[in-house]
């Protein structure tokens, strides 16, 4: 059976994005799904990563994540609230990301959730990432808003273009190990609209969340993301002459 883990990461459990997300665990339900949930301003998660989440780190020595990450997990003391969605990641084989772009990336409580979550020396270590990643054989898919039209988000879209704004995100999982299907967004989704045109907008989206399991049951045709092997780069970390480039945020010293 799949076990799906879906994220919410929106303050408003009756926002489109809270009803997005509970049409994909009603989908996921629907076609077999284990489904875990995370609804993060819900739980009030804590998206802050500090010392104060570490009471064995020596207070005469400078705060650093890292280390206090993986002596945490060296000694039984991981937070609990952070522990649970540790445990909830391994045990899930698709990850479903629902969120708005607020100010052109997630919001803050994501961020903050993949900073503390994401735990060194429990989920990656030096020798456990990208190619090597303890959830290799897992996969995302992040199903977000924009209040900005499709053009706007587009390659020359005065919004960016959202294929970049959310490669950070993507590498992010990446870096773990995930592969990561190519973004499920659903664009101009805002309070501004009245009359025909706000009609038109709930109508548009009540068409999203019918068609929900249907993205979800399809997922096995959807593209992933390209990104580069681990033997793409040379000794020094940069990627090799010879090797090709996915993105612009890894790319050849020529093409800069």
């Amino acid at each position: 059976m799949t076990t799906t883990l879906i994220v919410l990461a929106h303050p408003d459990p009756g926002s489109f994005n809270g009803a997005w997300a509970g049409a994909s665990a009603q989908a996921c339900r629907a076609l077999g799904h284990d489904v875990l949930v995370s609804d993060l301003c819900a739980m009030g998660f804590d998206a802050v990563e500090g010392r104060p989440h570490f009471p064995g780190y020596a207070a005469d020595r400078p705060f650093d994540p890292l280390m206090a990450q993986e002596e945490a997990v060296g000694t039984g003391t991981i937070p609990a609230d952070v522990a649970g969605e540790i445990d909830k990641l391994r045990r899930a084989d698709l990850v479903i990301l629902h969120f708005p772009l607020w100010w052109f990336a997630p919001p803050a409580v994501l961020k903050g959730w993949f900073d503390r979550v994401l735990l060194h020396g429990a989920l990656h270590t030096v020798d456990r990432r990208f190619d090597s990643g303890s959830c290799r054989g897992k996969k995302a898919l992040f199903c977000v808003t924009t209040g900005a039209s499709a053009a706007e988000s587009g390659p020359d879209g005065n919004g960016g273009d959202i294929d970049l704004l959310l490669w950070p995100t993507a590498y992010t999982l990446r870096y773990l190990g995930f592969a990561v299907y190519q973004p499920a967004p659903v664009h101009s989704v805002h309070g501004y609209f009245e009359g025909a045109e706000g009609q038109a907008l709930r109508t548009r989206l009540a068409g999203v969340l019918k068609g929900q399991q249907a993205l979800l049951g399809g997922l096995q045709n959807r593209p992933l993301m390209a990104f580069n092997a681990d033997g793409d780069f040379g000794l020094d970390g940069r990627l090799r002459p010879d090797s090709p480039s996915h993105s612009p945020f890894i790319r050849h010293q020529a093409d800069t």
